[in-house]
């Protein structure tokens, strides 16, 4: 039998091994999806976790039950492109004929001292467990500081406001503004909000060291009882370890069809490729259904036909009823509209429906 072997049950990975069961997979080949849990985590609403104000069983979606998929389990410590075999930290290696690579991604901590052992994060399931004991167990008045103020950390301030009316709440960015991608209408919008909730807005601060307590902007110290990194991601560690070529962000060069340009039966998908936008679940979703298309392409000898992607925006939320939203390049949405609209996508996702 040959192997397709998927590492990775986020979005990207799931999406790949979605579409390929409602396709046709040949007699001749398995499918195996490796991950280290036995279900989906919703990595984009993980912030709400760490708040506090869902519990863990919302943000898990199970697994397809399908004869044709084989689920595995464990820690993958590398992958090997010569031998074509993937290693685990407590398994016997694994083959394959194909692969998908679908990790997702992990903090980036920028070299800055202290950061990754005096913060806590929301980047894996286990490490927002962390975070939500930590933000939840602050004492009343306790000052949580939040660094990083993009998507997550925007999310992040909001939810935990919800959660917690007693805690003294602050975003830190190196940026003029939180959310500086974005349209100023949205970015206004954003900070006016996040003044009339009590959470102090802290521009262009750039850390160079951290302690328990203490945080460094340069020659001014700034008092924390928690801090929360939302400052940047990079590619999973087993990517970092593999010796290809990558993009200035540590992401996988790719070809057209997303595979490795030397090794074309390694296929990279979501945070892990070097695509023409920012690591999102919808990109991730999106390059998913173009690999699964290029593998039944490959496995009936044609030449698969693929249209660009074309990401459909973004959807942000300032709590439970209110959010924000950017379609295409120009539109801005505002209010309760877009928190209903990621409403309606979270219940999508958790369905398997996209």
């Amino acid at each position: 039998m040959k192997k397709l072997v998927i590492l990775g049950g986020g979005y990207g990975g799931l999406t790949v091994a979605k579409e390929l069961l409602e396709g046709d997979i040949p007699a001749d080949t398995v499918m195996i999806m490796v991950d280290r849990m036995p279900y989906q985590g919703l990595k984009t609403e993980y912030y709400a976790l760490a708040a506090g104000t869902v519990s863990e069983q919302d943000v898990r979606v199970h697994f397809p039950v399908d004869p044709r998929l084989i689920l595995k389990y464990g820690e993958v410590t590398a992958v090997d492109p010569e031998q074509k075999v993937i290693r685990f930290a407590n398994d016997e290696p694994l083959s394959y004929d194909w692969l998908v690579i679908a990790l997702g991604c992990v903090d980036k901590y920028h070299n800055i001292p202290g950061a990754e052992e005096f913060s806590n994060s929301i980047q894996s399931l286990s490490a927002t467990r962390k975070t939500y004991q930590a933000s939840n167990d602050a004492a009343p008045y306790g000052q949580i500081t939040i660094v990083g103020g993009g998507l997550s950390g925007v999310e992040m301030a909001a939810e935990l406001r919800e959660s917690r009316q007693d805690l003294n709440i602050r975003i830190l960015d190196r940026g003029a503004s939180v959310l500086s991608p974005f349209p100023e209408r949205l970015q206004r919008y954003v900070r006016e909000w996040m003044l009339e909730h009590d959470i102090e807005l802290r521009s262009h601060v750039s850390l160079s060291r951290l302690e328990s307590g203490l945080l460094y902007n340069q020659q001014e110290i700034i008092q924390t009882d928690i801090t929360i990194w939302t400052a940047g991601i990079q590619p999973s560690p087993i990517v970092q370890n593999l010796n290809l070529p990558k993009d200035n962000q540590g992401r996988l060069t790719i070809n057209e069809y997303h595979q490795l340009p030397d090794y074309n039966e390694i296929y990279i998908v979501g945070d892990c490729a070097a695509l023409p936008f920012s690591p999102s679940g919808q990109a991730a979703e999106a390059q998913g259904k173009q690999v699964a298309e290029v593998l039944q392409a490959v496995w009936k000898n044609e030449t698969p036909r693929l249209g660009k992607i074309k990401l459909k925006g973004v959807l942000g939320s300032l709590g439970k009823k209110a959010g924000f939203g950017l379609m295409g390049k120009r539109t801005v949405m505002l209010g309760m509209v877009p928190r209903a609209l990621k409403s309606g996508v979270l219940w999508m996702s958790k369905r398997h429906l996209g």
